[in-house]
């Protein structure tokens, strides 16, 4: 669930933002920058995606994050407060559409994750026949969302040294 420091997703979906009860799924813009770099370097938001990100490629990214293609801000509607990232790309791991996000510590447990990335996989199933996420084994909170929103556990496996589960809807 991380953003790659070299390649942009394929965007699954509309450059336009999608609007939730709650929430607006929209392109990063420049003034997002500031609390995405957080989402990078927070040990607790880093805790299962491999540790904060080196500051060498946290500045990569933040040439390359503002307007990327698959990339969106999840901002509180009420506010435009940023609250997190969900990222759709398509062909991602084996080729099917790739589901990840990663929301600040601060807006955990109000559901706004869920919302959003529910959203986002009812989008991406549109036009994708299914869509897969992958988490640590070790992330309780995250295989509950994946589950909440209708991904079912796929397979099991090792990857950067931790145990990972994947998970698949199909449309």
């Amino acid at each position: 669930m991380t953003v790659s420091p070299h390649a942009a997703p394929t965007p699954v979906l509309p450059a336009g933002p999608l609007v939730t009860e709650r929430l607006v799924l929209r392109p990063v813009r420049s003034g997002d920058v500031p609390a995405v770099t957080r989402l990078w370097t927070d040990p607790e938001v880093r805790r299962h995606l491999g540790g904060p990100v080196i500051e060498s490629v946290v500045r990569i990214r933040q040439r390359r994050i503002v307007g990327a293609a698959g990339i969106h801000a999840v901002v509180r509607a009420e506010d435009g407060v940023l609250l997190g990232l969900v990222t759709v790309e398509d062909a991602g791991r084996n080729g099917e559409t790739e589901v990840s996000y990663q929301f600040l510590p601060e807006h955990w447990g109000r559901g706004y994750a869920r919302e959003a990335v529910g959203a986002a996989v009812a989008r991406a199933l549109e036009s994708a026949p299914s869509v897969v996420a992958v988490t640590q084994e070790a992330n309780h909170r995250s295989r509950r969302l994946l589950e909440t929103v209708g991904l079912e556990h796929a397979e099991s496996f090792v990857e950067w040294d931790a145990h990972q589960v994947l998970y698949r809807r199909r449309r």
